[in-house]
């Protein structure tokens, strides 16, 4: 009976080790869910973590008082803000919204809710992440903290991106 059960257990591991080569980063969907993350991201041996610093948005108003919310817009746009910025580092560095494997987003209540506004950030985050051209989901923490540098940003997002070995 353990050697039928070992046996099980080997070929299970042989069906799932052919299913991706040992070059490619594994992502673990969430069971039984379709919601946007991954589970557990594997990096395989000799791959490099790419590991960039948090990225703030941009003014979009520059009328506005630069310590306030106008100057940068409601979460959704500081997500999208921050994320084309994030695009444009990994794009400077040979990678891509792809190769994003973790991200952590620093949240603000927004003044106009009264809370941290998830909805927005669903809304930016699902223009750059499991779309038919970009269907890689990385690992997220999503985090509500006091505040940012800025009283007018309502978001900071650190990633980190793996370039595969050559």
């Amino acid at each position: 009976m353990m050697q039928k059960s070992f046996a099980v257990l080997a070929l299970a591991g042989l069906v799932f080790a052919s299913s991706a080569r040992a070059d490619e980063v594994i992502r673990h969907k969430i069971p039984g869910s379709d919601f946007p993350i991954s589970l557990a991201i594997e990096i395989p041996p000799g791959s490099t973590v790419v590991n960039l610093s948090g990225a703030v948005p941009a003014v979009i108003d520059p009328k506005a008082d630069p310590n306030s919310v106008a100057a940068f817009g409601d979460t959704q746009a500081q997500v999208v803000s921050v994320l084309k910025r994030i695009e444009g580092t990994l794009k400077s560095l040979n990678l891509g919204m792809s190769d994003v494997i973790k991200m952590q987003v620093f949240l603000v209540k927004d003044p106009a809710l009264g809370k941290v506004d998830l909805a927005g950030l669903m809304k930016g985050y699902k223009q750059f992440f499991g779309t038919p051209e970009q269907p890689n989901l990385p690992t997220r923490s999503a985090f509500e903290i006091a505040g940012l540098a800025n009283p007018g940003w309502l978001v900071e997002i650190e990633v980190s991106a793996v370039r595969p070995k050559k």
